[in-house]
C-alpha cells in the first residue's frame, strides 16, 4: 500500500546531493551564461525553431492532422550522400551528449554521479523496459487522440528510402536521441538549476517544458505529450539518481517507432 509519506517524497523530493556552497554573484552569472550557451547550441534553439514550425503549420490551409511531418527523412537522392548526412546528424547528437557530460565532469559530477556508472539487469535494463512501456503505450494512445482532435500533425517516424543501411541508421538515431536528451535535458539542466538554488519541482518543470518545446513541430499533442514524459523521466532521475533507465527507455521507444514504422509502412493500410 502506498503511504502518504511515499507520495509526498515523490511530489516534494529533496535534493539527493548535499547542498553545495552558495555561489557568489560572479559565479551565478557565469553559470547562467553557460546554461544559455548550451541551450542555444542544442535543444533550446531547437525549441524556438519548433515553435515557429508549429505556427507555420497552423497558418496553412486545413487542419494540423491533414499535414504530415517526418522525424527521419531522406537527406539526399544519392544513397551514399544520404548515409553520410544521416551519420553526421547522429554524430552531432552524440557531440551534444558529450558536451553535457564534459561540463558536468568539470563541475565534479562525473558519469557515476549522474547515474551513468556500471549498470545491470535489475538496476538499469528492467527499469528501462518498464519506463518504455509506461511511456510508449499511453503515448501512442495520446498521439492518436491528439490527431483525432486536430491538435497534432500526422507523424511519420521515417521516410528514409529502402537502403541496406536504413535500419541500423534508425537504431543509431534512436540511441543518439536518447543519450543527448537525457544527458542534457535531465542530468545537465536539473543539476545546473540545483546549483543555482532552484527547488526540485522548479528544475523539473523547466526540464519538462524544454523537452516539450522542441517537439512542438509535431503539434500541440507532441509538445504536451513530451512535457508529461519529461515530468516522469525527470522525477525518476531526481528520486533514484539513475540515468541509465531513462536512456534505455528512450532508446527503446524510438527504436520501436522508427524501425517498426520503416518495416510496416506500405504493408498496413492505416499507416501514413
Amino acid at each position: 500500500m502506498i503511504t502518504r509519506t511515499t507520495v509526498d517524497s515523490w511530489l516534494r523530493p529533496s535534493s539527493p546531493t548535499p547542498p553545495a556552497p552558495l555561489l557568489d554573484a560572479r559565479e551565478r552569472r557565469a553559470l547562467w551564461f553557460e546554461i544559455t550557451i548550451v541551450l542555444l547550441v542544442t535543444f533550446g534553439l531547437n525549441g524556438v525553431y519548433s515553435a515557429l514550425s508549429l505556427l507555420e503549420s497552423a497558418l496553412q490551409p486545413g487542419g494540423l492532422s491533414e499535414q504530415a511531418v517526418a522525424l527521419n527523412p531522406s537527406r539526399s537522392t544519392q544513397s551514399f550522400i544520404d548515409l553520410a548526412r544521416q551519420l553526421l546528424g547522429v554524430v552531432k547528437l552524440a557531440a551534444w551528449a558529450a558536451l553535457g557530460l564534459y561540463l558536468l565532469w568539470r563541475s565534479g559530477l562525473g558519469p557515476r554521479r549522474i547515474g551513468l556508472g556500471r549498470t545491470g539487469l535489475r538496476d538499469g535494463i528492467l527499469p528501462g523496459v518498464g519506463l518504455a512501456a509506461l511511456i510508449g503505450l499511453p503515448g501512442l494512445a495520446f498521439y492518436l487522440t491528439a490527431v483525432a482532435l486536430d491538435m497534432n500533425l500526422t507523424v511519420m517516424p521515417s521516410t528514409i528510402d529502402d537502403h541496406w543501411w536504413r535500419l541500423p541508421v534508425l537504431v543509431l538515431w534512436a540511441i543518439a536521441n536518447s543519450a543527448a536528451e537525457e544527458i542534457l535535458v535531465v542530468a545537465y539542466l536539473i543539476s545546473r538549476l540545483r546549483r543555482l538554488g532552484w527547488s526540485e519541482n522548479s528544475s523539473l518543470l523547466a526540464s519538462a517544458l524544454l523537452r516539450g518545446s522542441y517537439h512542438l513541430y509535431q503539434g500541440l499533442g507532441g509538445g504536451l505529450g513530451n512535457i508529461l514524459m519529461g515530468l516522469i523521466f525527470g522525477r525518476y532521475w531526481q528520486r533514484t539518481g539513475k540515468l541509465w533507465p531513462l536512456v534505455i527507455a528512450h532508446a527503446l521507444i524510438d527504436t520501436v517507432a522508427f524501425v517498426g514504422y520503416a518495416l510496416l509502412r506500405g504493408h498496413l493500410s492505416w499507416l501514413p
